[in-house]
């Protein structure tokens, strides 16, 4: 791939949101023409924050950043802003531009072809599925014709069809693409290089190569640094333990002693500062509501969109759900998965039935579940019966929420650490049924194991809906329900 002048450049660039909270400290890289780039770093380390300094949207502490004075830019967000929920398809598309397009119906559609959704103008953003939202939000950026082209988390609530369509539009992307994305396996289909933030040293650093390529350069780069400094402080420590036995003896002798002193020191100031892998979390457990007993959840009838339409279809037999047993909802997007796993979560399912005085926890792809208003500190203590500040610090820091993350607005955590405190929620909640839609989304992938492992070892049930087939491969799945043979069936009968 050939790649063109530079269209982004950092220039010693400081970020700081306040006097405390340093993001970025004298970084500089430059990504050219053309580049497909990936950006790595831990949740909440502020890849986030690099889109908005390069859109404009946040200003640099200090440094400069150079953009091509005529690059347009456009950015794919995570999820979609509230405000967008009531409008049309044609207004929504509206607000890409400042000025009113007379074509602008037909600039729709066709975009719209490019992400694979068909649609009518009139609908509402709300009326479309977690999945459908995510290609709206590419075809917002693309209607736009940028330059450069940011796509943050873009295959979160995608369904194989949907990441396998993204992938193939990427490799083919003629211009400057940058990603954030937690998805290593699609990361690796179109990347050129990397830009790791290390949220300890607050640099970025650049490497050219896939995603897994570069991912080999770090773990070699990490080994050699531990093996250097490894052998540096058994020679230190060996000089160290002659001065104290030369020291105290005379002449000649304290004269070697002083000229080791001189080699620790050297030696000292040869250690390198050995990279910080990102933190993971540790192995959790997310304790069980007691006396769960008999049948949790039952489900006798489902809605789903069938020709664009909801319709109701009773099961050919109730099913059943009972505790240490998972049912997985599967389905392709738009076929009514999360609709259904938010009526149910919100008593409003009339085909199923949750048993009554149940704790139940709900992981809701978007976390409009949490109040963004709140601190993070009490949107612990709002699971808990009697908050107990103990455990919840102790589950906070569990899922790398520290202290001073407690004291911060729910809204102000990136969309990672939104993820991990709902994590955080359900071990002091301690729910008989958890309602996961879609809970990789925006999680590090370092994490997604250990989550993994928690939920297959969780003693009461489970409903799950996730696109990630290597995370549900790592679950035992007792019971399958698959709302798209049920929508197929409708138009056969």
């Amino acid at each position: 791939m050939n790649h063109g002048n530079v269209i982004v450049r950092f220039d010693e660039v400081t970020f700081q949101y306040d006097d405390t909270k340093t993001i970025l400290e004298e970084t500089s890289f430059s990504v050219r023409e053309n580049a497909k780039i990936t950006i790595m770093g831990q949740n909440g380390a502020g890849k986030s924050t690099i889109f908005k300094l390069i859109t404009g949207e946040l200003k640099p502490t200090s440094g400069n950043i150079l953009l091509n004075k005529d690059a347009k830019i456009a950015i794919a967000t995570q999820v979609m802003k509230q405000e967008y929920l009531d409008k049309t398809v044609e207004e929504f598309f509206a607000g890409a531009f400042a000025e009113s397009h007379y074509n602008l119906p037909k600039r729709i559609a066709d975009v719209l072809d490019v992400v694979h959704l068909p649609a009518p103008m009139d609908k509402k953003i709300r009326e479309f599925s977690g999945g459908q939202q995510a290609r709206l939000l590419l075809a917002f950026a693309l209607i736009q014709e940028p330059d450069i082209l940011f796509l943050d988390e873009p295959t979160n609530n995608l369904d194989a069809e949907g990441i396998a369509q993204l992938t193939a539009f990427l490799i083919m992307y003629p211009k400057t693409c940058m990603v954030i994305s937690h998805d290593a396996n699609f990361l690796n289909a179109f990347t050129h290089g990397v830009l790791y933030l290390d949220s300890y040293t607050k640099k970025v650093e650049q490497y050219v190569g896939d995603y897994y390529e570069v991912l080999e350069t770090i773990e070699a780069q990490i080994e050699r640094e531990r093996a250097k400094n490894a052998q540096l402080k058994k020679s230190i420590q060996d000089r160290k333990d002659k001065v104290n036995f030369f020291s105290h003896k005379g002449g000649k002798m304290r004269k070697l002693a002083s000229k080791l002193r001189d080699q620790v020191e050297e030696a000292e100031e040869n250690m390198v500062e050995e990279r910080r892998e990102d933190k993971t979390i540790r192995d959790f457990t997310i304790p069980a509501q007691e006396d769960c007993t008999g049948n949790i959840v039952e489900i006798s009838s489902v809605g789903v969109m069938a020709d664009h339409e909801p319709v109701r279809k009773e099961l050919r037999e109730p099913l059943h759900l009972r505790k240490k047993e998972c049912l997985l909802i599967e389905g392709p997007n738009g076929i009514g998965k999360s609709t259904f796993l938010r009526a149910l979560a919100m008593g409003e399912e009339k085909g199923a039935q949750i048993k009554q005085e149940l704790r139940v926890g709900y992981y809701r792809q978007d976390f409009s579940g949490l109040d963004f208003s709140m601190t993070a500190y009490d949107a612990l203590a709002g699971v808990m019966g009697v908050p107990n500040n103990q455990d919840i610090y102790a589950a906070a820091a569990q899922f790398l929420l520290t202290s001073g993350m407690l004291k911060n607005k729910v809204g102000s955590l990136s969309e990672g650490q939104k993820g991990l405190l709902c994590y955080a929620q359900f071990v002091l909640q301690k729910p008989a049924l958890l309602i996961m839609d879609e809970p990789t989304n925006h999680i590090n992938f370092r994490h997604l194991p250990i989550i993994a492992k928690a939920l297959d070892e969780f003693e009461g049930a489970i409903i799950l809906v996730s696109h990630a087939e290597e995370f549900v491969d790592q679950i035992k799945i007792d019971q399958r329900l698959d709302l798209g043979s049920l929508a197929a069936r409708e138009k056969t009968a």
